[in-house]
This record gives structure tokens, C-alpha cells and sequence, in this order.
């Protein structure tokens, strides 16, 4: 949601043709764009997927990345309808799963997003400042409110210079007003029979003991693995590691 599609650009170089028995990796990064023009919660919605490597028309099955999908349960439901309505509601094309440090219960490290909203929207950088300049005043001013420098220095990526003057690439006033829709999780009763793996951060809190009853509710073939040192961001704070542990998962 406040990360920027950078690091994933970076991994999927690196899973795609390497990766045993799988094609190159389509990315569908809806929590980001290349613009750093504001936009609005409600027009976000899922891209466009590939289904023509969903239906079988490619050699290899794909590996298909969904980062940042905003979490509602619009946006939730919006990408499971639109999955089954596009590959004839076959569950057997989903041949596994990877969950990167999320769970379907709320913790107290995913209820610290309305903070670090706000410390974000009262930020206040002199237009006069270099861009690393501004990025250093605004690590000192958020580092009272997040104690995380690896979640600082990736929150920071979203602060850009547009025409002489410092913005944020995401849509601040909009996330603050709709944060309690995006971190809602629907209620479901079914769940997936396949091979999951959830990747954890060793230093994140997302992902607590006591959710994993629920956890293996939903996802009966679940596994769960630990990155060590690393924070909610694994892809970012340890991305040799996050490829090791999803090339295991997919060999």
C-alpha cells in the first residue's frame, strides 16, 4: 500500500526464466504507478492479468505476483470474481501459494498504517531542500513516530520532487480516510486445499502465533517459514533470501 513497485521489478528479473518450471513472471502492481500524480482509493481496481497463460496457452504455468491490491473487500472480491469468471472457476490452475507476511487477522503492526499516515500527511519539507536533503529532514522527523529504519527508509521512496516541489507518490488524504475498508479482510468460510507457504518477517508482528489456528482454517496445507532480520517488507529487506524461499517453494 505505501510501498513502491521497485523492489518487485528487482525480483521478478530474478525468478522469472531461472525459475524451475515456470514462465517469465507477469506483475500486477496496483498499489503503485509510475506517475507521482495523487489518485483516489476508489478508482483503484486490479489490472488486467494475463489469461492467456492462466487458460493454458503457454508452455509453463505462470507465476503471477499480486502486490498492494488494497486490500478490501471490494478490491478482494474484485480479483476473485474476476479470476473465476475469466478461467471457467477452475481451482485446479492454482497450483500453490505464497502469503508474504499478512494474515487474515488484524495485528497491532498492521493497525500502526494509520500512523504512519498521518506522520506521512504532516510532514512539512522546504521546497529549497535536494531531494536527498528532504529525504534525510523527513528519516529525522518520522524516526519519533517509527522506530524502523528499514520501514522509514522504504516509506521514503514515495517522497519525489514534481515541478520544484516535494510530494508523496500515493494518495495520503484518500488512504487516511477510507484506512479502515483497506485493511478490512473478508469473512470466508471456504478454504484453498493447495500447498500455501507464508513467508514471515523474523522482526515483523504482522503474523502472530495466534493467528495461525485460523490460518490453517483457510489454508489446511500451509506452511509457515521465518526470514530472519527482516521486516514486514521481506522482498525488500532480504530479497536474496525471499527468492531462495519462493524458488524452494515453486521447484
Amino acid at each position: 500500500m505505501l510501498c513502491w513497485t521497485r523492489a518487485w521489478r528487482l525480483l521478478r528479473r530474478r525468478l522469472g526464466p531461472s525459475t524451475p518450471s515456470f514462465s517469465s513472471v507477469p506483475v500486477a502492481p496496483s498499489s503503485s504507478q509510475s506517475s507521482a500524480e495523487p489518485r483516489s482509493v476508489k478508482g483503484a481496481r486490479p489490472v488486467r492479468l494475463s489469461y492467456k497463460l492462466l487458460d493454458g496457452e503457454a508452455a509453463r504455468p505462470p507465476l503471477v505476483l499480486l502486490h498492494g491490491l488494497f486490500g478490501s473487500k471490494n478490491n478482494f472480491n474484485s480479483v476473485a470474481n474476476s479470476l473465476a469468471q475469466q478461467t471457467s472457476r477452475k481451482p485446479e490452475l492454482v497450483d500453490r501459494l505464497i502469503v508474504v507476511d499478512i494474515s487474515p487477522l488484524e495485528s497491532t503492526s498492521s493497525s500502526n498504517f494509520p500512523n504512519y499516515i498521518a506522520a506521512l500527511r504532516a510532514m512539512d519539507i522546504p521546497d529549497e531542500a535536494s531531494l536527498s536533503r528532504a529525504r534525510k529532514l523527513a528519516d529525522e522527523k518520522l524516526s519519533s513516530v517509527i522506530q524502523s529504519v528499514s520501514i522509514r527508509q522504504l516509506l521514503l521512496t514515495n517522497l519525489v520532487e514534481v515541478d520544484g516541489r516535494f510530494v508523496w507518490r500515493v494518495n495520503l488524504d484518500a488512504l487516511a480516510q477510507h484506512i479502515d475498508k483497506i485493511m478490512d479482510f473478508p469473512a470466508r468460510q471456504e478454504s484453498y486445499s493447495g500447498p500455501a507457504l507464508f513467508l514471515l518477517g523474523g522482526n515483523s508482528k504482522f503474523v502472530l502465533p495466534s493467528h495461525h489456528p485460523e490460518i490453517r482454517r483457510l489454508f489446511p496445507r500451509a506452511q509457515m517459514q521465518t526470514v530472519p532480520n527482516a521486516s514486514h517488507w521481506v522482498h525488500s529487506d532480504r530479497p536474496q533470501d525471499f527468492v531462495a524461499a519462493v524458488r524452494g517453494f515453486l521447484a
